[in-house]
């Protein structure tokens, strides 16, 4: 019986510990993106800018430009900044939108994000992987307005095989 026991409390505790160990490595281009999208998310919904509250701001999301040396396309990185918008809290509305939409008597409340990720540079080989040094531009603006209100600027690398 007391044999019973212990074994039980070793598996629990074996449990427990790989409960505790390392996170599960990304195995989606959604999960490799996600921080990126969140970074990205937090820092638009800080912008000064605003003129409305958390919850009236309308986001129509302009498809991003992703450099042809990132090896994700663009609905990828569309769908990652959108879920991580909408996951704000008490977050705006996004509304995916095109270059081709009417930007007549647009509301107060919607504002324009566009986004544009670059590869800064070749892959970074270390030991037991590959980066990929990026740079994210966002910038906010009125529909119709030829510049930015904001602007925001985010470097880093990507885990190659994380995508």
């Amino acid at each position: 019986m007391n044999r019973l026991f212990g074994l039980t409390g070793l598996c629990l505790i074996l449990l427990l510990a790989g409960c505790a160990g390392d996170p599960p490595h990304p195995k989606t281009p959604r999960q490799a993106l996600y921080g990126l999208g969140n970074r990205a998310a937090e820092a638009t919904m800080a912008a000064p800018n605003w003129q409305v509250p958390i919850d009236e701001r309308v986001l129509l999301l302009a498809p991003p430009d992703i450099d042809t040396g990132l090896p994700f396309d663009t609905e990828q990185f569309r769908e990652t900044l959108t879920r991580a918008l909408l996951a704000q809290h008490g977050g705006p509305q996004v509304l995916n939108w095109t270059p081709d939409q009417a930007t007549n008597a647009i509301p107060e409340n919607q504002w324009l994000l566009k986004s544009r990720l670059i590869a800064e540079g070749p892959a970074l080989a270390l030991s037991d992987r590959r980066l990929l040094p990026y740079r994210l531009e966002l910038d906010l603006r009125r529909p119709g307005d030829t510049q930015p209100r904001w602007q925001y600027r985010i470097d880093g690398a990507l885990d190659a095989s994380a995508l």
